[in-house]
């Protein structure tokens, strides 16, 4: 995967933030990888809601392209999703009618983005969604099917 990113601006933001993560005392990190799927465009829905974009603004730092990367797990996986889930995270804070969802800041490779995982009943336990300030299928070349390992820091 590093092969992906070489090449890939990053902002200067990114940067510093890449580079305080490294120089950072050890903190606890938990490693997905997934098979890159299409859905049915709901991340893209949600994402474009002014309410959510400036949270995740407000929260992240950045303003995520309008459209999540979705990555199918395996049952390894799936079972690292149960514990994050029940881990302290940011929230993405509702307005009425819609769903609360917990936010994690994550890299894939050195692009900066966050694992969103939202509290809705009968959400897919072997789905995982990530946003970023740029769509990574381009960003990275993916297609349906093609593997990703993005890293969550806890």
């Amino acid at each position: 995967m590093a092969e992906r990113t070489k090449g890939l601006k990053l902002s200067e933001r990114s940067k510093a933030v890449v580079a305080v993560i490294k120089d950072a005392a050890p903190m606890k990190k938990i490693a997905f990888s997934g098979k890159v799927f299409s859905s049915r465009g709901e991340g893209k829905k949600f994402l474009s809601l002014p309410w959510v974009k400036l949270q995740i603004k407000q929260k992240l730092g950045f303003t995520p392209y309008a459209g999540t990367l979705n990555l199918k797990l395996s049952a390894e996986n799936t079972r690292h999703k149960e514990v994050l889930e029940k881990t302290c995270s940011m929230e993405i804070l509702p307005v009425e009618g819609y769903c609360r969802g917990k936010l994690f800041k994550a890299f894939i490779g050195e692009i900066e983005c966050a694992v969103v995982i939202p509290e809705v009943l009968g959400y897919p336990k072997d789905m995982l969604e990530i946003v970023a300030p740029v769509c990574l299928r381009e960003a990275l070349k993916l297609k349906d099917g093609d593997e990703v390992t993005v890293t969550v820091i806890l």
